[in-house]
């Protein structure tokens, strides 16, 4: 019988993240020795590689860092929540958001492209994936230029990492309002900054869509305009974020909140694990 105890086993689940029959079976491979074990699932997690490919990852965290005129904020994907919670796997999100912050990187392939440790984000992070038994990502890589920034990380379990993270990019002094911007974001969702930044095709598609709507409600045709107008203006409150009623006093559109806290809002960034 292989040298070990259920201490051992949990030993080597904290140290790497890897699952309990992985670590069970690589110390009695080992014969109770944790750093052969350790080498064994290395070994045999960079064997998986390929086949861990087509999984899928709907679990993992968000993670953000300001840096000089710029912020960076990433989605580092795992398949379990189990891996997502693990010490192990946070800290490979620390090191990959030093990484790809200071790479400056504005998308996701030029973030495993950025170097860590004489080799690609990609390849660390596929090394780390080895050991933990399942498939990590950096899947997402968020780029905001600002003068000042606000970070949000929201969790949506006590038990997990944060899943989901914003960061806005801004001008002005007041720290607590662009920090509920942000807060607003998380919850609201919206895709862009103002109206004027809706692609036209977008708006020209809705703008057809809600006049054929309101012409098969048998709307009157002189009323028509109004109606489209009044129906577009409800489109972009939905996802133009300035347009938006602000999350703590309806009453008051984010526009409003910001020009009254004298901040421009310059960018910002959204990400929800798994989205």
């Amino acid at each position: 019988m292989a040298n070990f105890t259920a201490a051992d086993v949990k030993t080597l689940r904290d140290r790497l993240g890897a699952g309990m029959m992985d670590s069970k079976n690589a110390l009695v491979e080992a014969d109770g020795d944790i750093e052969k074990a350790v080498e064994i699932l290395r070994v045999k997690g960079l064997k998986g590689v390929a086949k861990r490919e087509g999984r899928q990852t709907t679990a993992g965290l968000v993670a953000a860092k300001a840096s000089s005129g710029y912020a960076t904020l990433i989605e580092l994907a795992s398949e379990t929540d189990f891996v997502a919670k693990n010490e192990k796997f946070i800290a490979l999100a620390d090191s990959v958001l030093e990484a790809v912050a200071a790479s400056g990187a504005t998308d996701a392939a030029s973030g495993n492209a950025a170097a860590i440790g004489g080799q690609t984000v990609e390849a660390f992070v596929n090394d780390e994936a080895a050991l933990m038994g399942e498939k990590v990502e950096l899947r997402s890589v968020s780029h905001v230029e600002g003068d000042e920034f606000a970070i949000y990380l929201h969790k949506t379990s006590k038990d997990l990492p944060p899943q989901v993270g914003v960061v806005v990019g801004y001008t002005g002094s007041d720290a607590e309002t662009a920090r509920s911007i942000a807060q607003h974001i998380a919850f609201a969702a919206p895709t862009y900054l103002s109206r004027d930044e809706v692609p036209a095709e977008d708006v020209a598609k809705e703008r057809a869509i809600v006049e054929e709507t309101a012409k098969n409600e048998g709307k009157p045709e002189a009323a028509l305009p109004k109606i489209i107008e009044g129906r577009l203006t409800g489109f972009f409150k939905e996802i133009a974020l300035l347009d938006q009623a602000y999350a703590k006093d309806s009453k008051l559109s984010v526009a409003k909140v910001v020009e009254e806290a004298g901040i421009t809002i310059q960018g910002f960034a959204r990400v929800k694990v798994g989205a």
